[in-house]
């Protein structure tokens, strides 16, 4: 039995308000997720669950079939959140994105989840490391305890017409926030600043502008 696997690959949205979740401070790049399972009708739905226990988003059938394999082989799965984006066709659009998504043997659990730490660590710089591991590059996981990660990375998608990217790395303000919940009260505080500062400038340039 292989002891990992990895790879990118895009999810997709169910509702307005699971995109909404997506834009907001909950959900992160560089976040990892965990993946659930399930059936719908004769079809295979591997869900995204957020660190708060929220859908936020599945994989098509065929890639939910392939998840549901690995972990019927004992697998751990994970994923890591790379970007967010919105494409305009068809109306009204739609929210998605794109997962780092990884399976590893639960033996190795120590040396695998300081490797998927490490890549999340990477991915919130927008830096979107190659998780398909060769059989050298999984030994080399293993052997370092988490610690090694390849030098190559993965290009984003070719941008499609009517898409934007909507999150692609933490901003200064959300990795504030995360250390705010994290206990670091000092970057919430400056991390609220930030944000009030941010509003307080816009409403300044529309006064001067006569529009407020």
């Amino acid at each position: 039995m292989n002891q990992y696997f990895g790879t990118y690959h895009r999810f997709e949205t169910e509702s307005k308000k699971d995109a909404g979740r997506l834009l907001g401070a909950d959900n992160l790049v560089g976040d990892a997720y965990r993946i659930e399972c399930t059936m719908d009708g004769a079809d295979h739905k591997a869900w995204l669950v957020s660190r708060f226990d929220q859908r936020i988003g599945f994989f098509d059938p065929e890639f939910s079939r392939d998840l549901s394999i690995l972990s019927a082989r004992g697998l751990t799965l994970t994923a890591v959140l790379s970007f967010i984006a919105f494409t305009e066709a068809p109306e009204p659009g739609h929210y998605w994105g794109e997962m780092a998504v990884m399976a590893y043997d639960p033996h190795q659990a120590d040396a695998f989840e300081a490797f998927v730490q490490n890549v999340a660590l990477r991915m919130q710089d927008g830096v979107r490391v190659n998780v398909t591991l060769s059989d050298e590059g999984v030994t080399r996981v293993i052997e370092s305890n988490g610690t090694w990660l390849p030098d190559q990375t993965v290009p984003m998608p070719a941008k499609e017409k009517g898409t934007v990217v909507m999150k692609s790395r933490r901003s200064l303000s959300e990795k504030a926030i995360e250390q705010g919940r994290k206990g670091n009260k000092g970057c919430y505080i400056i991390s609220w600043a930030f944000l009030l500062a941010l509003v307080a400038g816009a409403m300044f340039a529309l006064k001067s502008c006569g529009l407020f």
